[in-house]
């Protein structure tokens, strides 16, 4: 028998704010987080907006002096990770150290580190320019090797990059290891920091990027017909994992199950999916069988819904091979209406507002739908947030080179 994995605590950082509260307020609210980029110049780009995270203050969770040689990207998991722990009430002791591990992932890792120190030997042409921490900075390993130190977490120390999957498989990956023995306890999630002019151009030059047309808290519209394409955002999201045994022994806190995760590959295409949804359906299939249940126990499915015009279709199609006629009665809605995408980090984050909609009982919206698709003709959530009484909800991760992550969480009921 498979063990019991609970959630004992969480942490986000995210461009609706930062803490267990304000970016969950904001989502049901159908608050954006969605403005102008900020970060640096950004008038040559074709698009200039992000959802950036606003009044991040890293002294408020990591010293100074630890803080300067961290990427953005490790901050961020830092300060989602001591939330996370904090909530949770986890010790860690000489004792049960070699007990608690770490997967926090990233999609990018340190790009913001990458391009200042190109930059300063570029201008310099002088290597000695070029600090002693810029590798540790950069490597995306580096955010669960940061938790690690500062907590004392003694476990497995793993990091996974898997483009937008990144956050959903490190999660997945991390119940697969308690469930194997290794741990009892995972600190998990995903982090990134991207908003950069190299990343911004990039995407750009991919066409991927939504176009501004006037307000940029509108230019997120996934499974409207008039998308354009995806709003690149920022920021982190780690929860504690643990057995359901551990957790009770030491008297947590528990604020939901994990009980399913689904993994495929489309095999298509480097960055477009699969038009058929062939492999986001295999994936959602297991996810379901690994948790035990059918199609029709889901009551809600956290979208990837990336606002692309090829995604928010192959999606669509994905969930109606799966659920068939259900399809049509199962409310889906997609975060990233209000924060744009968050890549590595996404997943993360929208695994625990998938956990917080179970546990609360409320549906965010899909904002900015407003002109229906022929082709994407299934439950958004149009707009305004819904009541509902959920025991079992899916979230799902998409990324570049055809990878794919479903996650399956369930209402606690001891």
């Amino acid at each position: 028998m498979k063990k019991r994995v609970v959630i004992t605590g969480y942490g986000l950082v995210t461009p609706l704010g930062i803490g267990p509260r304000e970016p969950w307020e904001n989502l049901i609210n159908g608050k954006s987080g969605i403005g102008y980029i900020t970060r640096f110049d950004a008038t040559t780009m074709k698009s200039k907006i992000a959802g950036e995270v606003k009044d991040f203050k890293p002294a408020d969770f990591i010293d100074p002096k630890d803080a300067k040689r961290m990427d953005l990207f490790t901050k961020f998991a830092m300060a989602a990770a001591k939330m996370a722990l904090e909530m949770s009430g986890l010790e860690i002791t000489d004792e049960n150290a070699p007990r608690v591990g770490v997967l926090v992932g990233a999609g990018l890792g340190g790009l913001e580190t990458f391009e200042r120190f190109h930059k300063r030997l570029i201008q310099t042409n002088n290597p000695r320019k070029v600090s002693p921490f810029f590798i540790p900075m950069l490597i995306s390993n580096m955010a669960s090797g940061q938790i690690a130190i500062q907590s004392g977490a003694k476990g497995p120390s793993i990091s996974i990059s898997t483009a937008c999957a990144t956050g959903a498989h490190s999660i997945g990956y991390a119940l697969r290891t308690i469930q194997y023995g290794d741990a009892d306890v995972m600190i998990t999630g995903g982090s990134e920091a991207a908003i950069s002019p190299v990343s911004v151009s990039g995407f750009d030059a991919m066409r991927a990027l939504a176009e501004l047309k006037d307000d940029p808290t509108k230019a997120s519209r996934p499974f409207d017909k008039e998308r354009t394409g995806f709003v690149i955002a920022e920021g982190c999201g780690v929860i504690v994992l643990e057995t359901l045994e551990h957790a009770k022994k030491r008297g947590a806190n528990i604020y939901g199950e994990i009980v399913g995760f689904g993994q495929s590959a489309d095999a298509y295409h480097i960055a477009a999916p699969s038009p058929n949804g062939e492999g986001p359906s295999r994936c959602m299939a297991s996810a379901l069988k690994d948790a035990g249940i059918g199609p029709e126990d889901i009551d809600y499915i956290n979208a990837h819904g990336t606002s692309t015009p090829l995604n928010d279709i192959a999606e669509t199609k994905a969930i109606k091979t799966v659920f068939k006629d259900y399809a049509y009665k199962v409310p889906i809605s997609s975060n990233k209406s209000m924060m744009g995408h968050l890549l590595g980090a996404a997943g993360a984050v929208e695994s625990i507002f998938t956990i917080l909609t179970i546990r609360e009982g409320i549906i965010p919206p899909t904002i900015n739908y407003e002109h229906p698709d022929p082709e994407c003709d299934l439950d958004y959530v149009p707009n305004e947030a819904r009541e509902a009484d959920i025991r079992y909800a899916m979230s799902n991760s998409f990324g570049f080179g055809g990878t794919n992550a479903t996650l399956v969480f369930k209402r606690f009921e001891d």
